[in-house]
């Protein structure tokens, strides 16, 4: 099934930083651009695709994605590892800041809050 997704990512720390939002892409028209992607494919990260499944359009939650299941490990790749739909760069760096890590903040750094609205859900 093809689905596509508002979201805002925060950092559970950091006073709650959002690292990405769907509403900051904008088409040529200035409307916000929505996530698509098909259920199963294992393009985004397993607890995101198992809140959308059991969502109805027009649905909104929120989804707490811990560092175990966000990232493979210090290396600093998402799981999966070719998640490309925000700011990877500026998310890794704050997360695995080494003075951050060097603090043992890490493990509380990594966890993910994504507050995601299903905008629509159809089969190809």
């Amino acid at each position: 099934m093809k689905v596509s997704i508002h979201y805002y990512g925060r950092l559970a720390a950091k006073q709650g930083w959002r690292f990405d939002s769907t509403y900051d892409h904008k088409d040529e028209m200035g409307d916000p651009v929505p996530f698509l992607f098909v259920l199963g494919s294992g393009k985004v990260i397993s607890g995101i695709e198992a809140a959308v499944k059991s969502m109805k359009v027009g649905g909104i939650r929120r989804v707490i994605i811990p560092p175990s299941q966000g990232y493979q490990n210090m290396s600093q790749e998402p799981i999966p590892p070719d998640v490309c739909f925000f700011d990877r760069q500026r998310l890794f760096t704050t997360i695995f800041n080494p003075t951050r890590l060097a603090n043992g903040e890490g493990s509380t750094l990594g966890t993910l809050i994504f507050d995601i609205e299903l905008v629509s859900a159809r089969h190809p």
